[in-house]
Order: structure tokens, then C-alpha cells, then sequence
């Protein structure tokens, strides 16, 4: 007896500037799909809540920190942020229109709408990467999480990011002793020298363990200066 096969039900499809980008849903979960790269689903979330909570955990007592939250994905960064009311201002930037747009009246609004009305919350539509190239604005903390890892991005233009010269942005945009957050699906000894040769400190992985799979890291840096 043939076994049944659950095929993914495409919810919404867009086309935009950086290419496709996609919500499913497949059984009890929803997933996001750029450019036929699978992102992240709805399943566990364990990996992005602790983004946050190393970040805020390494600022040592910081009162009210303010955060910006690279990528709002299927928002378990956030939700998990603005549940916290230890943090100050949490700005969340997110490139793809339609990913928002889930969020504000679409199937991802459940997981988001408390987070989304936090008057501490601002979203912003834009590009991570330059972003952090232009703003005049300075967090205390950077919780990245808009590819699967330093060594696996959703876009060519994503790379620069992880290189010196996109770190040294993200030190730019960090107050003294400001911490950087990278969500990665697998380590990355590279990455972690490239931190260094960019001037972070304090450079180190922390794995956190996932319903299924091999574990999850994130990538900590404290700023210099």
C-alpha cells in the first residue's frame, strides 16, 4: 500500500527585486522559500530565540539595550525579543515586502501581531546590507539571521556582509561593547577569523541543539572600542 505523501501547499509566490520568495505550508507547519533556497519554518524556533537571549546575555546587565534584529523571517526573533522587557528599542529590518506583509495580515500574523503592536518594535523595509552601510543609528546588540550561515548565502550580495569590510559596518553601527549575533546552520572557523581580523573580540560559537538535525550555532563578537 502506497504511503501518502504530504506535497506542500504554496500559499503566496512573489517576485521581487532580490527574486523569488515563497509561503508554504507543509502539515502543521509554514516555511519560507527564497529563491528555491529553503530559509526556515515555523517547527522549533529554539535556535532564533537564543540568538536574541546570547546577545542580550553577553551585554553583561546593560540596562533597557537597544536591538536591531537582521531579518524578521517567520518572526521567532522578534516575538521572542519583544516578550522580553529587559530590551529597549527593537528595530527589525527586512528586505522582502511580501515577508512583512505575511506578517501584518497574512498566515504569519499570529506568531507576530503581539510583537508587531510592542511600541518598542519598528520595522523597517530595506536591505540588511546596506543598512548597516548608511544608517546614522546605533544599536547595542545585532542579531543576524537572513541567510543559513556565513558560508551559505540567499543572495551573491549577502557575502559582503560576513567579510571584513561588511563587519566593519556592523562594528560602525554598534555602541562600545555592543555585541554581534550571527545565526548559522553549522559552524564556521573562517567566519570566526574573519571576526577577529576585523577587530572583534571575545570571538566565539555556541551550538544549540534542534528537534531534528545537526545542532545549530551562533556566532558571538563583542565590538571594539
Amino acid at each position: 500500500m502506497p504511503i501518502p505523501y504530504d506535497i506542500p501547499e504554496v500559499l503566496d509566490r512573489r517576485e521581487g527585486p532580490h527574486g523569488e520568495v515563497v509561503l508554504r505550508r507543509h502539515g502543521d507547519r509554514l516555511e519560507i522559500i527564497a529563491n528555491g533556497c529553503f530559509l526556515m519554518d515555523t517547527s522549533d524556533g529554539r535556535s532564533e530565540r537564543r540568538l536574541v537571549d546570547a546577545a542580550r546575555d553577553a551585554l553583561a546587565g546593560r540596562d533597557r539595550p537597544d536591538v536591531l534584529i537582521g531579518g524578521l523571517g517567520v518572526g521567532f526573533s522578534l516575538a521572542h525579543a519583544a516578550a522580553d522587557p529587559r530590551w529597549g528599542r527593537i528595530t527589525v529590518v527586512e528586505r522582502e515586502h511580501a515577508i512583512v506583509e505575511w506578517h501584518r495580515d497574512g498566515p504569519l500574523a499570529a506568531l507576530s501581531a503581539q510583537a508587531l503592536s510592542d511600541p518598542r518594535t519598528e520595522i523597517v523595509e530595506t536591505d540588511l546590507v546596506a543598512h548597516v552601510n548608511e544608517t546614522s543609528d546605533t544599536y547595542d546588540a545585532l542579531c543576524l539571521d537572513i541567510d543559513n550561515g556565513p558560508d551559505w548565502t540567499v543572495t551573491d550580495g549577502n557575502g559582503n556582509l560576513y567579510r571584513e569590510a561588511g563587519l566593519a559596518s556592523c562594528a560602525r553601527v554598534l555602541r562600545p561593547g555592543g555585541v554581534l549575533a550571527v545565526w548559522s546552520a553549522q559552524p564556521s572557523p573562517e567566519f570566526e577569523g574573519t571576526l577577529r581580523n576585523a577587530g572583534f573580540q571575545q570571538v566565539r560559537t555556541e551550538e544549540i541543539p534542534v528537534a531534528r538535525g545537526v545542532p545549530d550555532v551562533v556566532h558571538l563578537a563583542i565590538s571594539p572600542g
